[in-house]
């Protein structure tokens, strides 16, 4: 189930997002990008809609992920 990101309140939204940047390990070059500016990055992916949070019910989990994993085939 895709949870719409303007559904969370701005706080739980800010701490979703360090979650999920703090557990995954995407390189970002020679440069040192900090917490702030990574969730700057993925907060901009959900507001462009290159990003969707998701919700398993399965794994009673929450994850943020690529929004074309969700594009319907033409």
């Amino acid at each position: 189930m895709i949870i719409p990101w303007q559904a969370l309140d701005a706080v739980t939204l800010t701490h979703l997002i360090e979650h999920f940047v703090l557990q995954e390990g995407t390189e970002y070059g020679e440069q040192e990008v900090t917490l702030a500016d990574k969730v700057n990055m993925v907060r901009d992916q959900l507001q462009q809609g290159k990003a969707v949070i998701v919700y398993s019910e399965l794994h009673d989990s929450v994850n943020i992920v690529p929004s074309d994993r969700f594009d319907e085939p033409a």
